[in-house]
């Protein structure tokens, strides 16, 4: 396959929630031609699911397992993160991995485990969006290694400086989850390295969410992914012809087990 690049998307639940058996995974893609190993980043999910793996040790046990993937958590909800802890958690990845974290962003959800609200967590879409777009202003500041100002409703920074800092220069790319047709996370994705569109149901919204962010960006040279997850047996092809420069196939996370990952993973991502 030609014109994108592909990577495994996992839900590291039950069976996957062992991290070294992920570990064995993401090695096993890497030899089969796969760009990257992402993970889910969850507290909990719906039953019948009832492991579920932290994505930063996990991630970390891949990056010493692999040389060459990308990899990264896709998505994680800023707004249930301290932003200052995570800065210190991605530079500190991207150091381990040699400089291949990918940052997958978004307000994340309540729906399909009320993961906020048994937690405490902000419930409402407008907040955890401010908080969102607070938390990157912070990370982007952070990875410079520049001392950070940052005073807002949410959080506070008063001039500290983290260092090292990642690899990766100006920082650690960053991709923005959304719903197609939203545009507030269009603007926010436009500011930054990529778009990842959740729940995509044909590759003519791509087409359109394509345009849209070029016209967002407009004088911006740097370069732009647009990400997209598909069913198992789904043609990457026409996603990738309206623009997409990633596409990840989609485990049902109630049903995920080891056997089925490797079966994909083996087919190798030219293989649909």
């Amino acid at each position: 396959m030609t014109g994108a690049r592909s990577a495994l998307w996992l839900p590291i639940f039950d069976e996957l929630a062992d991290p070294v058996a992920v570990a064995r995974l993401a090695a096993e893609a890497e030899e089969a031609g796969w760009d990257g190993v992402f993970v889910w980043d969850h507290l909990r999910w719906r039953a019948p699911v009832q492991q579920v793996a932290d994505p930063w040790i996990t991630l970390a046990a891949i990056a010493t397992a692999t040389e060459s993937v990308r990899i990264g958590p896709m998505i994680t909800p800023l707004a249930r993160r301290r932003p200052t802890k995570l800065a210190k958690e991605t530079a500190t990845l991207d150091r381990l991995s040699g400089g291949r974290l990918t940052l997958g962003v978004g307000l994340g959800s309540d729906r399909y485990a009320a993961e906020l609200s048994a937690t405490g967590e902000e419930v409402v879409d407008r907040r955890r969006g401010d908080m969102l777009d607070e938390s990157l202003e912070i990370l982007v500041a952070a990875w410079s290694g520049r001392p950070v100002h940052h005073h807002s409703e949410h959080y506070t920074v008063e001039g500290m400086t983290f260092l090292p800092t990642p690899v990766q220069r100006p920082g650690v790319p960053v991709w923005v989850a959304g719903q197609p047709g939203n545009a507030k996370p269009l603007r926010r994705a436009a500011r930054h390295d990529g778009f990842f569109p959740v729940n995509l149901e044909h590759h003519d919204q791509l087409s359109e969410i394509v345009t849209t962010i070029a016209d967002l960006r407009q004088g911006k040279s740097t370069p732009y992914d647009f990400v997209v997850g598909l069913p198992l047996g789904v043609d990457p092809a026409p996603y990738v012809s309206a623009g997409a420069t990633w596409w990840l196939p989609e485990f049902r996370p109630e049903t995920v087990t080891l056997d089925q990952v490797r079966g994909v993973l083996r087919d190798g991502p030219g293989i649909r």
